[in-house]
């Protein structure tokens, strides 16, 4: 068996109906699926039971893991590669659109975010496990004090649903948090209406100062600026995805 390793934050799921749960979430239309951090592999079996899929890959960072999920599984349709998520290059690895699923570290999960984030137009579904908390801020809408970066980012590019929650007794070792499965589709924004770059930047120095109004937050990025509107009187987490896009077209 595979010892969890903490520096991983690794909590191996040991629930094969929880299993089954995640992977009834994601879409039978893709074939091609990659899946983070499968550990011990209880997903994999059961994203294996799934006919749909034509190709499966396993990215994991645990030598130890490697190993066990190579002398367990052996199907035509499965890779496995050791190596780092948040350092592989996904386009050269897919040429084509790929899903994402796994049940997340929980110390990395915001950055697999960003990461999707980059490669938004190749990956068209993700149905991840992570932190109850931080799901709730991904799937949260404005003027909700859990409102932040990772909502209105995502929200950008993707419809997000909050699937369910998961209990810490079907893991070993229990995590101390609850954790909830949600699932990411992407929407049909193209491009955003401003200059996306900005949009970023003034995403996350608003909300750097959640406290603050928007006029004052963003003297940060700006310096002083005279000109006044009605969003600049009000707060990062009371803004919606299209008043941040029409905030930002104001400082173009």
């Amino acid at each position: 068996m595979v010892r969890p390793k903490k520096h991983l934050g690794q909590h191996f799921l040991k629930d094969a109906n929880i299993a089954r749960k995640i992977t009834a979430c994601l879409d039978t239309k893709h074939t091609t699926v990659c899946e983070i951090g499968p550990g011990t592999g209880i997903l994999t079996q059961s994203l294996l039971e799934r006919e749909n899929i034509s190709e499966l890959t396993l990215i994991e960072i645990d030598t130890e893991s490697v190993e066990y999920l190579n002398s367990h599984f052996s199907d035509d349709r499965m890779k496995i590669l050791e190596a780092d998520f948040l350092k592989t290059n996904l386009e050269e690895l897919f040429p084509s659109d790929v899903v994402l699923i796994g049940n997340f570290p929980y110390n990395i999960s915001s950055q697999i975010f960003f990461k999707v984030l980059e490669n938004r137009n190749h990956i068209p579904e993700v149905v991840g496990m992570i932190q109850k908390e931080v799901a709730e801020r991904i799937a949260s809408p404005p003027g909700n004090k859990t409102y932040g970066i990772l909502s209105v980012l995502l929200q950008s590019w993707y419809d997000i649903e909050y699937c369910f929650t998961v209990n810490e007794t079907v893991f070993y070792p229990p995590p101390k948090v609850k954790s909830a499965v949600i699932r990411l589709r992407r929407n049909k924004t193209t491009a955003l209406d401003c200059d996306e770059n900005l949009f970023f930047k003034v995403v996350k120095t608003a909300f750097g100062q959640r406290r603050k109004t928007l006029r004052n937050a963003l003297k940060v990025l700006f310096g002083h600026f005279e000109f006044d509107h009605p969003l600049l009187s009000q707060r990062a987490e009371q803004l919606s995805v299209s008043e941040f896009v029409n905030l930002t077209k104001l400082f173009e």
